[in-house]
């Protein structure tokens, strides 16, 4: 969010401003869909006594959205594109690493819904699952996973989009809120009235009141949990730690990043690139290896010098290689260039260069909080 990483205190306070204003227009459009909703059906009850007063008038079934007016319709039509028409195709093995928090939500989620008979009674399942840890573990991508394996409805969820009536309408369904830090953050005297009413928007419907919750599933992620309101964070009965990845799961992202990109990497290799990478999150080893990649695309700049292929392809070499011919890369047509593989050497100078962006006070603060209001 641009607020929460801005630092100039004028743009600071311009769009806390702005946000503010839209809440409120929000909130008066709210109003105004409810008022013509109210109105909708005391104008339908009223044509249905008249239908009925003249005996023998049949009335047929109206459907959920009858009622619905023009403004109704073109709200829910927005809400809408925020449905996935398909599932996100993530499966389990695609997310490197995060063993634990895997099982954990297999557990929570996954259970549930292929044995129901199971949760009944007393035994019930989770309602609201919170994964925080540092920015760049898989948050965010581990949710999609869940919702892939679940075979659920999944609602992408930030700022007021408050959806939790369509995803009743879309049961089983997975609200996602990304950054719920930025939604739901700890109340304080300067918070305005819009604010605090998503909030207790929010609370009331992760508490169900007046509606049935069965196959809504609220799965929240940040990257500051203590940030957190108390009561938004009682709400979340289950919390799973989404921590750094391991040397294997390093191991893992490297492959997984590289793909079918030519290379020249041995399991000795990778296994020294993850030891290398001790501190480096998910999305900062994605960064290395996006350099890493670019490295033979500069050397096809830089080096300017080919030895002949008998495929008569051309291929970067140092200027001293025995077999080289003078060649800049201007000299050279499109179907002649050998992609230079990728070496251990290209990640060396790619690690050398993109560092970790997770400091040990982050890591130390999210530790402190698993043992004081977290789990797993």
């Amino acid at each position: 969010m641009a607020y929460k990483y801005e630092k100039n205190p004028k743009l600071k306070d311009l769009i806390r401003s702005k946000v503010e204003e839209y809440l409120d227009r929000a909130e008066k459009l709210k109003d105004h869909i409810q008022a013509t909703e109210e109105k909708a059906k005391a104008d339908a009850a009223g044509k249905g006594k008249a239908v009925s007063g003249g005996g023998g008038g049949a009335q047929a079934k109206k459907g959920p959205g009858d009622d619905d007016d023009a403004d109704t319709k073109k709200l829910r039509d927005g809400l809408s594109s925020a449905i996935l028409s398909e599932t996100p195709n993530v499966r389990w093995e695609d997310v490197a690493g995060l063993e634990q928090a895997k099982e954990s939500l297999k557990e929570a989620v996954i259970l549930p819904i292929k044995f129901p008979h199971l949760f009944t009674g007393k035994r019930t399942p989770w309602r609201g699952i919170l994964l925080y840890g540092p920015p760049g573990t898989g948050k965010s991508y581990l949710a999609k996973a869940v919702a892939t394996e679940a075979k659920s409805t999944f609602f992408s969820v930030s700022s007021s989009d408050l959806l939790f009536a369509m995803a009743r309408e879309h049961a089983p369904s997975i609200i996602f809120v990304d950054e719920i830090d930025s939604l739901c953050g700890t109340r304080g005297e300067g918070e305005s009235e819009a604010s605090r009413r998503i909030k207790t928007e929010f609370l009331v419907q992760m508490n169900g009141v007046g509606n049935d919750t069965s196959g809504v599933l609220v799965l929240g992620a940040t990257n500051i949990p203590w940030a957190l309101d108390v009561a938004i964070k009682r709400r979340f009965e289950k919390r799973i730690y989404i921590p750094l990845p391991d040397p294997a799961a390093r191991s893992k992202m490297f492959h997984l990043n590289i793909g079918t990109t030519p290379n020249q990497l041995t399991q000795a290799d990778y296994r020294a690139l993850a030891e290398k990478t001790e501190g480096y999150s998910g999305s900062d080893l994605a960064v290395v290896v996006r350099d890493a990649l670019m490295q033979p695309v500069r050397k096809v700049l830089i080096e300017g010098s080919d030895p002949p292929q008998t495929v008569k392809k051309l291929t970067p070499c140092s200027p001293g290689d025995p077999a080289a011919k003078e060649m800049s890369w201007n000299d050279i047509g499109t179907d002649e260039l050998l992609e230079p593989p990728l070496t251990y050497n290209d990640f060396i100078r790619a690690v050398q260069s993109a560092k970790r962006t997770v400091s040990q006070d982050d890591i130390k603060q999210h530790l402190v909080f698993a043992q004081e209001g977290g789990s797993e």
